[in-house]
């Protein structure tokens, strides 16, 4: 943070805090989602540098991370609303902010920068809706501050090794020498936690295939799919394609694997991605809904599915701070009735003894257990997998740790061994949050 002025950015201090106030204005108008408007926006104004581009994207989502105490600081002081938002999320050198304020503006920075955070209000500590502080502490009790925090920093930039190309510790070296910094994941055999925010598309290893940006969370749920070689495999909602690439390394490029999505536009995107990671088994398709007739013909005949349900997307809010302004309790609703009926369907597809797999990056119990207990009760021909025992037998270092325990027994019920849903923390596992439920077909 202690760059000079000079040799921070080629623009001025004050063009780029006004950047920053109009880039606020516009995320917090809440029309589309955060990445796809600072994407927008630098596609309008190309001749921004890179630390340009950083220093407003990251404003935008501090201001978004930190919106209720902002908005209480920025009823103070002069100045226009968006303006004031901007300088108290400003992402640079401070010396770089302080060159860019008068000095009635400094003197209320200084004031804001000197209250302390026992002086303020629980929202204004949170930052969160209030529906959604109240869910996540009546699960989480005294634990719930500790998420507030997590959830107001930036997420961690993990990436996935592609195993058909690369042993770990070798692509860790290779980043190295390109000055990337990095350490092994500590739960995901395939993944590194890098430092910072380094340009990975201009690296070699990402060009040919061999790294993948993947959230070690999202690494772990295509792990417990567990695919092996000359399967046929499912993943059902597809979207960019992250774990179907992960589930096609693990099967060492042989058997079938469909990625299916309603979405054409997201298989679309995922094509570059395929073609980078050097799979030949992979088959994606774009289908109308969960009935889908090419669903149907795959009846009893798939050995592994997962679905990774649309759902609120709250276990990601380090990285989608927006969410958390855009989500409604009542669209949260309509989503468990749209995941229940897609791992219904989805579940069809599975043969006599073969898996089925649950996901979600929600923190939400009634988008992830209750889900779960559900498909349970209305489908006694799924036996319920213990997460942690999995997850053990997958040599995942102290599985027990990212498992939930099992919910109480209904009447009639045997009652379960602790561990099992998968169920990651960003406080407790520097991961996204996600949930994952798997089941064997009898």
């Amino acid at each position: 943070m202690g760059a000079g002025v000079g040799q921070y950015t080629a623009m001025h201090p004050k063009a780029l805090l006004d950047a920053c106030a109009d880039l606020v204005r516009l995320v917090l108008q809440f029309e589309h989602p955060a990445d796809a408007v600072v994407s927008r926006y630098f596609r309008e104004h190309r001749s921004l540098g890179p630390r340009e581009r950083a220093t407003l994207a990251e404003t935008a989502f501090a201001v978004l991370r930190k919106k209720l105490l902002f908005e209480q600081l920025a009823r103070s002081g002069s100045g226009g609303k968006e303006r004031k938002l901007a300088i108290l999320g400003f992402f640079g050198p401070r010396d770089f902010l302080l060159a860019a304020l008068n000095d009635t503006e400094k003197q209320w920075l200084a004031t804001c920068d000197g209250i302390p955070a026992d002086a303020l209000m629980a929202p204004h500590r949170h930052n969160l809706p209030e529906w959604m502080a109240q869910a996540l502490q009546a699960q989480l009790g005294d634990d719930f501050w500790a998420l507030a925090e997590h959830l107001q920093q930036p997420g961690t930039l993990d990436v996935r090794v592609n195993m058909l190309q690369a042993k770990r510790q070798d692509i860790q070296k290779e980043l190295a020498q390109a000055g990337i910094a990095s350490e092994p994941t500590p739960y995901s055999p395939w993944g590194l936690r890098l430092q910072g925010k380094p340009a990975l598309q201009k690296t070699d290893a990402f060009t040919r295939g061999a790294i993948e940006v993947q959230d070690e969370g999202s690494q772990l749920l295509a792990l417990l799919v567990d695919a092996h070689r000359g399967e046929m495999v499912v993943d059902f909602c597809a979207g960019a394609g992250g774990k179907t690439l992960a589930l096609g390394a693990s099967m060492r490029s042989t058997g079938r694997l469909y990625a299916f999505d309603v979405s054409g536009h997201r298989l679309d995107a995922f094509k570059p991605r395929m073609a980078r990671s050097g799979l030949s088994n992979v088959h994606p398709a774009a289908i109308a809904h969960e009935r889908d007739d090419r669903v149907k013909r795959l009846a009893g005949k798939i050995d592994r599915v997962l679905v990774d349900a649309p759902c609120s997307g709250l276990g990601t809010l380090r990285r989608n701070p927006d969410l958390k302004w855009r989500q409604k309790p009542q669209a949260v609703a309509e989503l468990t009735q749209k995941q229940q009926a897609i791992l219904q369907s989805a579940s069809r597809m599975v043969k006599s003894g073969g898996r089925l797999v649950y996901a979600t990056c929600s923190v939400l119990p009634e988008e992830n257990e209750m889900i779960a207990q559900a498909f349970s009760a209305a489908n006694p021909d799924f036996v319920a997998l213990n997460v942690a025992q999995e997850l053990e037998r997958l040599k995942v270092h102290n599985a027990a740790s990212l498992c939930s325990p099992s919910p109480t027994p209904q009447d009639g019920e045997e009652p379960q061994s602790g561990g099992a849903f998968l169920r990651l923390w960003p406080h407790r596992h520097a991961t996204d949050g996600f949930f994952a439920a798997a089941w064997v077909k009898k």
